[in-house]
């Protein structure tokens, strides 16, 4: 009866072992899921306000450009 006693003994742990490897990789798999925000393109304005931070236009033109979008 005791040759049987470890032999399980071992099996238990691998078990809960498995069990175990399981749930983090459900947690770490669901959290990168959910950190991952969808792709979205830039809008017009966003990509306008971005070239003006850059420095690849001017004030003037950023204002007549932006003008333009807002019609």
């Amino acid at each position: 009866m005791y040759e049987w006693h470890g032999f399980g003994g071992g099996i238990m742990w691998i078990f809960w072992i498995l069990i175990i490897a399981a749930l983090v990789w459900f947690v770490v798999s669901a959290a990168r899921r959910t950190n991952t925000p969808p792709y979205r393109e830039k809008s017009a304005r966003e990509i306008l306000e971005e070239r003006y931070a850059r420095g690849e236009i001017d004030r003037d033109e950023f204002e007549l450009k932006k003008k333009d979008l807002s019609n």
